[in-house]
Formats: C-alpha cells, structure tokens, sequence
C-alpha cells in the first residue's frame, strides 16, 4: 500500500485542526484558544472526536488508518455513499484501522472517528495502483450543542449517533458541540458556536445544568440569553432550534441542590425563547424534549438519564419531524 500525504481537506466537523510531529488532531475548539476553555479543554471533552470524519473518494480495494494507540476500547465506521458499509470494534491500544473488501470501482468514503475518545490521525494508506482525492462536503452546514445525550457515548458506533443519523437523513454537514457532562451555557461555547459557519444551529441544554448545580433558578434564564444574544450578534438570521431535556426519571420531580426539577428548565427555556419571538426573532423556535424522548420512552434509557444504542437512533430517526418540524 501507498501513504496519502495528510492534509486538512480529509477531514470534516472538527472545530480546528492541530498539526502534530505525528499528525493531525482533531478539535472541537480552536486548539490555539485552549486556555480559554477550563477546566483542560471543557473537561477533556474538546479533544474528544463526536462527529469528525474523514472524507474522500477512492477506487483503492482497501484503506488503512494509522492513529495514536486508542487510550480505552473505541469504534470506527466506513460509510460508502452514504451507507454503513463496515463497522470496526478497537481495542485500547490499537494504532490502526483496516477497511478492506471496498466496492470495486470506487466511491465516496467517509470515516467517522470515535465518538469517545480523542486521537492524532498518523497515516492514510491506499492501494499501491489506486488513487483517492478529498470528498468536499457541500450539505448546508449544522451545528448542535449538547450534553452527553448529544455526544451519545453509548450509541452503537459513531455513525449511529442521534446527530449523524440526523444529519445524514437530513441532508446537513454535521459539526457535534455535545460535551459530556459540560453544557453549562458557559460564555465560550456561545462565542464558539457564533464563530462557526452555519445554515442551521440546534442547542439542547438544561440537564447539565441541573446534574452539576452549576446555574441557580435565578441566572438560568440569563446565561440562556447571554448565549443566544452571543450567536445572534454572528448569526441574526440562522434557524436556531433550542431544545428542552428530554425525559429525565427521577430529575421529573426531585429537585436539584438549587432546586431546579426539568420541568421549571423547560419552562424557564420556554419564556426565553418566548422574549426573543416577542422581540421579532422569528427564525428562533423552542422544542419540548419530552416531545422528542418522553415518559413512554423511558424504557431505553438504562440509567434513567442516557439513552441506549437504539434509544439514540430514535431520536435521530425523530429529529426532522419532531425538531424540525
């Protein structure tokens, strides 16, 4: 086989791009910046792959991917137009990824990075006769920020994310902002999320809020503002979807150590969203998350907070009539 020269063209829905005595790793922010996301990056969650995918055309038999040895178990899938054409199952440790058996003739390839762990891509290596060129994503472009419940962890693979199977069914070119535990309403991400091109921004938020207590009742609602006023000053006429929780157990009716339940969260996002529609921001639109993943639902979520793998392929086989709507 024959190694493809690395360059930033291969790669789709990451924020920045660093380039690495090894190769290129990918971001969910801009790497230079990343002393202005604390704690480490948001956490540890900026480095993390959700979304990122390397695209390109090739009529080679087989395609290798060399990386950085995966620091836990993790999965990569190989679409070819359009479709899951091979799944792979990693172990921690593994420094290579080998999609063999490819269609004869060629196609458009895409490889999604796993959507757990973070990594420095080292190598792409076809077939010593064949030859490949990066694959342009033209969809218009979608950004969504979230949770845990966005960056899907327990989804099957990072294909079958409720974002990715959204925004393929969808027509969009995906960049996933979910950040595990740390969707906090925080400044950056809003000033984030406006520097990106976008025809379309989605924001499901409230529920790390409540697991960390980090927003009281009385500066919920304007750390919401604060982040919409943020992507409005960049981008005044997007379609911005903000999204409630989604079906939460127990967080239904217990109180946080604030006092927050959901219920007060979809209410208080609700009104927010309201001030804007008064304020004449009809391109802003509120959904219910219990509209979207509710009570009878509540049978794939294993821990009462998380959707399972075919929990999420729900709510991205829902998302165009129930979000989009």
């Amino acid at each position: 086989m024959k190694q493809l020269p690395l360059m930033d063209p291969w790669f789709h829905g990451a924020v920045s791009l660093e380039h690495r005595q090894e190769g290129i790793k990918p971001w969910r922010i801009p790497y230079a910046d990343y002393a202005l996301y604390p704690p480490d990056g948001i956490e540890g969650k900026a480095e993390i792959c959700a979304g990122v995918r390397l695209r390109l055309h090739t009529d080679s038999s087989a395609l290798t991917l060399t990386f950085t040895p995966l620091p836990e178990a993790a999965a990569m899938d190989c679409l070819i137009d359009g479709r899951l054409f091979l799944s792979l199952r990693l172990p921690a440790g593994e420094t290579s990824a080998v999609f063999g058996r490819l269609p004869a003739g060629g196609g458009e390839l895409e490889i999604y990075l796993p959507q757990n762990i973070g990594l420095t891509v080292t190598g792409l290596w076809i077939d010593d006769a064949a030859a490949a060129r990066p694959l342009p994503d033209t969809r218009p472009r979608w950004v969504t920020y979230g949770s845990s419940i966005t960056q899907c962890v327990a989804a099957s693979s990072p294909s079958r994310t409720w974002p990715a199977i959204a925004a393929a069914r969808s027509g969009y070119n995906l960049t996933c902002l979910g950040f595990s535990g740390n969707c906090q309403l925080e400044p950056m991400a809003g000033r984030l999320i406006a520097s990106l091109p976008a025809d379309l921004i989605t924001l499901c938020v409230g529920v790390n809020v409540y697991g960390a207590a980090t927003l009281s009742p009385r500066v919920f609602a304007p750390a919401l503002i604060g982040m919409l006023l943020s992507i409005r000053e960049r981008h005044p006429l997007t379609p911005l979807f903000v999204i409630s929780p989604i079906y939460g157990s127990e967080r239904e009716t217990e109180p946080n150590k604030l006092g927050f339940t959901l219920p007060m969260m979809r209410e208080e996002i609700a009104r927010t969203v309201e001030v804007f529609r008064a304020r004449g921001d009809s391109r802003v639109h509120y959904r219910d998350g219990l509209s979207w993943f509710g009570a009878s639902d509540s049978v794939r979520l294993p821990d009462g907070l998380h959707p399972d793998a075919e929990g999420y392929e729900l709510l991205g086989a829902r998302f165009a009539e129930r979000i989009l709507r």
